[in-house]
């Protein structure tokens, strides 16, 4: 009980002490994916360290390869100065007696040294209070950073605009999604239309050669819709099964006879949370899993595919925003991930 009202108070004080400090329009750095944990080497190689890859490593379940939220980036206090203060996710770790309470404390700074930057400073009295609250409250510093994350990705897409596809989703879904410069409709119809995303190149490594090469990232959009008869449809097997249906006749592989489905190994089952978007507006389920396609019993290639369904209430029908992320396994899916993430938590209603 004690550690459960100590992680409540932790909470608290992480979402009610915000600060917003800078406007100068500078852009972070860093990539996606990535939080820089800034504290001394005692403090990075205690059991400190355990907490932070627990609790800021989490994986996006259900993928193959593992996909993290984030990955961690160290530099000890005195070798912070320069760029590196403008990345997007920085963690300050600290031991201060005469600033930190006697249970130490949680805050987050917002645009500190750049527009949309999130800083999170943990202080403690002692070491001991340290590691007690990293153990309790860094969850709430995840949800903090994992947020930030795709809005970050969202509100760069919104400033963007794409006024050809808003009008072809608006007519035939009656939807609003944030999506990039570049993307490019490749299937347009009534109840089915699929969007391309600009691709992204990653380097991919190549073990033990100590070369590398580029690997080429393929993502895009799918937005479908159906009658809704009633809420059962929200269920993961049947949004499963309408999936399938609909990728069957409408997502075909260059091989004829191949189409896009859904894998069911029971490693990456795919897995269905409730949800909202971006403003809580609207409520829904958000499905994760992988796609291959299928159709032949041949060699053929798959993903990653990320989706949120809901109920449109004025044209009663189930819409579903479904992204997919088409890489090679030796490539971080993270950011292109991500970019999914923030374009079906963008949706937005426009009747």
């Amino acid at each position: 009980m004690r550690h459960f009202l100590l992680f409540l108070g932790l909470a608290c004080i992480l979402f009610a002490c915000e600060q917003r400090t800078y406007k100068g329009g500078i852009a972070v750095t860093g990539k996606v994916g990535e939080i820089l944990v800034v504290c001394d080497n005692g403090i990075w190689d205690s059991e400190v360290k355990n907490y932070l890859d627990t609790h800021l490593t989490q994986f996006i379940m259900p993928y193959f390869p593992d996909v993290v939220t984030f990955e961690l980036l160290h530099r000890t206090t005195s070798n912070f100065d320069g760029a590196i203060r403008q990345h997007r996710n920085i963690l300050f770790l600290s031991i201060d007696s005469k600033k930190a309470p006697e249970k130490g404390k949680i805050e987050k700074r917002r645009s500190v040294w750049a527009d949309g930057q999130l800083v999170v400073d943990v202080i403690a009295p002692n070491y001991n209070e340290l590691l007690n609250v990293c153990k309790n409250g860094l969850r709430s510093a995840h949800s903090e950073f994992d947020d930030s994350e795709w809005r970050r990705i969202m509100r760069y897409f919104k400033s963007e605009r794409n006024s050809f596809q808003e009008k072809k989703l608006a007519k035939n879904f009656g939807i609003t999604l944030a999506l990039p410069d570049g993307t490019s409709m490749v299937t347009d119809r009534t109840n089915f239309c699929r969007i391309t995303l600009p691709a992204a190149s990653r380097p991919i490594e190549f073990v033990g050669s100590g070369t590398q090469d580029v690997g080429s990232i393929f993502s895009g959009i799918m937005v479908y819709q159906y009658d809704y008869v009633n809420d059962e449809q929200l269920s993961l097997e049947k949004l499963l099964m309408a999936r399938d249906t609909m990728l069957k006749y409408n997502v075909p592989h260059e091989t004829p006879g191949l189409y896009m489905g859904t894998q069911y190994n029971e490693f990456v089952y795919p897995e269905s949370t409730k949800t909202t978007n971006f403003n809580g507006k609207i409520k829904g389920v958000e499905m994760r899993g992988m796609f291959v396609f299928t159709g032949k019993a041949v060699h053929s290639t798959g993903g990653a595919f990320w989706s949120f369904h809901f109920v449109h209430p004025k044209r009663k029908k189930v819409v579903c925003v479904s992204g997919y992320v088409d890489a090679p396994s030796t490539t971080s899916w993270t950011h292109p991930l991500r970019e999914i993430q923030a374009i079906w938590k963008s949706v937005e209603l426009t009747d």
